[in-house]
């Protein structure tokens, strides 16, 4: 018999899960402790989902089943970083007042407040954070670096797809777009990371061009993923560099 998994829906947040950890590995040394890592990391984002919605109160077994199937691997990996370096479970603590902000929209059945969703790219990004602190036990300014421009490269992510989704209509949130890319896209050439200002390029030239333009879902979707693979790769460019 197959079983059809219980997956989150946020297609966007798998980019958020994926380019901060493994930005954060590259900033420091990647080694084999990474990979359970990342395994628990993946699971442990997994079984939030089940769990953020039981405090909607429905559906409680089924969200409760899927939360343990999700958790208790998930901690069994998150052993091996923990064991390696005990003072990474700091990082996981900091996520801690995020993930009650994302508790309480959940309540509120308003998953998509831009503060919950600012809360969860500062977790997602936090983990950035960890995993260079995993080969290193410091945080770099390499690591440092990428904890800071993964976290305003999600946010204008998600001020871009409100404008074209939930937003379309509402000019202020295409003026806040617009003003936001184009400020920070300024913020990192004024501080002379023109490699990092050069990563952002892509997501400044999008929140212009394709503003307005009636995007299906899967072509938005796609176009994200290709703009988020672009600033991955860009990135690489100055951790190297710094090292």
């Amino acid at each position: 018999m197959i079983v059809k998994l219980f997956i989150p829906k946020q297609h966007g947040a798998w980019a958020m899960l994926i380019i901060p950890f493994w930005l954060g590995a590259a900033a420091t040394e990647i080694v084999w402790q990474h990979i359970p890592f990342f395994l628990g990391w993946l699971l442990l984002y997994l079984a939030t989902y089940p769990m953020l919605l039981l405090f909607k109160k429905k559906n409680i077994p089924f969200y409760r089943k899927w939360t343990i199937i999700y958790l208790v691997p998930a901690l069994a990996f998150l052993m091996v970083p923990l064991f390696t370096m005990p003072t990474i479970v700091y990082f996981g603590l900091a996520m801690l007042p995020f993930f009650a902000v994302n508790t309480y929209y959940s309540r509120k059945k308003n998953e998509r407040a831009l503060m919950n969703d600012l809360s969860a790219i500062i977790n997602f990004s936090i983990a950035g954070l960890a995993s260079s602190y995993l080969a290193s036990g410091n945080l770099t300014l390499e690591a440092l670096l990428v904890f800071f421009s993964s976290i305003l490269f999600f946010v204008g992510s998600t001020l871009y797809v409100k404008t074209m989704v939930r937003e379309k209509k509402n000019i202020r949130y295409k003026y806040i777009s617009w003003i936001y890319h184009a400020v920070v896209l300024i913020l990192w050439i004024i501080i002379g990371e023109w490699i990092v200002a050069l990563a952002f390029i892509p997501s400044l030239i999008r929140a212009f061009v394709l503003y307005g333009n009636p995007l299906g879902m899967m072509k938005l979707g796609v176009y994200e993923i290709v703009n988020a693979a672009l600033f991955f790769i860009i990135m690489l460019f100055p951790i190297i560099l710094y090292s």
